[in-house]
């Protein structure tokens, strides 16, 4: 007997899971590496992670770079 998966709410656009490209800022293209990478896991052919993550992330909007200052940055002078 087959596993039964729930569906889940896919993009009209590309057809992937709403859920992988939310917060995406370009979700076709975030969308593209998706089935990019699928395909090859697919096939066996290698897949380079390191490249796949940076993308990944270059796409992200929730991550922002924030300065960071030490504690004695943040104290007030007397």
């Amino acid at each position: 007997m087959t596993r039964k998966f729930r569906k889940v709410p896919k993009d009209k656009k590309t057809g992937v899971a709403k859920v992988y490209l939310s917060g995406a800022k370009n979700k076709s293209a975030k969308a593209a590496e998706i089935k990019r990478t699928a395909e090859a896991y697919r096939k066996g052919e290698y897949i380079d992670i390191k490249a796949v993550s940076k993308s990944r992330t270059k796409q992200n909007v929730s991550t922002s770079k924030k300065k960071k200052t030490s504690k004695r940055g943040r104290k007030k002078k007397s």
